[in-house]
């Protein structure tokens, strides 16, 4: 008798191994998958405008500060290295949107030359940050 329930016992206990890996690899799936957002790092006084739309969140953020300092991935860069640092971000993370946050003291020379080089880096949706009224 006492056999059989040390049977009936052994059989009763459930193995938790596979749970375990398949929650493992779905941690793993989900870390994987997730959207990293590059911020500018640094925040800007964005214009007014009474016509400013929700856009679909971008995740490369590229801020030009009132003296024409221009930010990106929480770093300053030159406005000639735009191209070459967003082609870096654009390999670890692609996407077809940037959103461009200028200060309105920014020199509109900056804002465009900053446009040309995303265009070079071959993205062809720019947005301009603003605030609605």
């Amino acid at each position: 008798m006492a056999r059989k329930r040390l049977r009936e016992e052994e059989e009763a206990t459930l193995d938790m191994t596979p749970m375990l890996d398949i929650v493992f690899i779905m941690l793993i799936f989900f870390i994987v998958t997730t959207s990293f957002v590059k911020e500018a790092g640094i925040d800007v006084n964005r214009p007014e405008a009474s016509q400013a739309t929700q856009k679909p969140s971008a995740n490369i953020f590229i801020a030009i500060r009132e003296n024409g300092e221009v930010w990106m991935d929480r770093r300053q860069v030159d406005v000639e290295r735009v191209a070459a640092n967003l082609e870096r971000l654009l390999a670890e993370q692609p996407t077809d949107m940037v959103v461009i946050q200028a200060d309105e003291g920014a020199r509109h020379g900056v804002v465009v030359r900053v446009m040309d080089q995303i265009k070079e880096a071959g993205i062809a949706q720019i947005s301009i940050a603003a605030e609605n009224d």
